[in-house]
């Protein structure tokens, strides 16, 4: 099985983090690529992160409140 890994996304050019709100998933639970996978906080407002693929979710990395840089890897799927 191969693994993708789910991170932060730059959602414009000023942004440099952002800090999880929501999980809209479990680990366990199976997703479609592009259906949305938690909220993030950014410059003042919420935006959806859709998955990067489909598969199941194996791990989430950084828990709801914590605040990250744009790019880590916040998550894993499995295919």
């Amino acid at each position: 099985m191969a693994k993708i890994k789910v991170l932060l996304p730059q959602f414009g050019m000023g942004m440099q983090d952002g800090e999880i709100v929501r999980w809209l998933k479990v680990v366990g639970d199976r997703v479609e690529a592009g259906e949305t996978l938690l909220e993030v906080e950014a410059a003042k407002s919420a935006v959806e992160v859709p998955s990067p693929g489909s598969g199941t979710l194996t791990e989430i990395l950084v828990e709801e409140g914590e605040t990250v840089d744009v790019r880590t890897h916040i998550a894993t799927l499995e295919t």
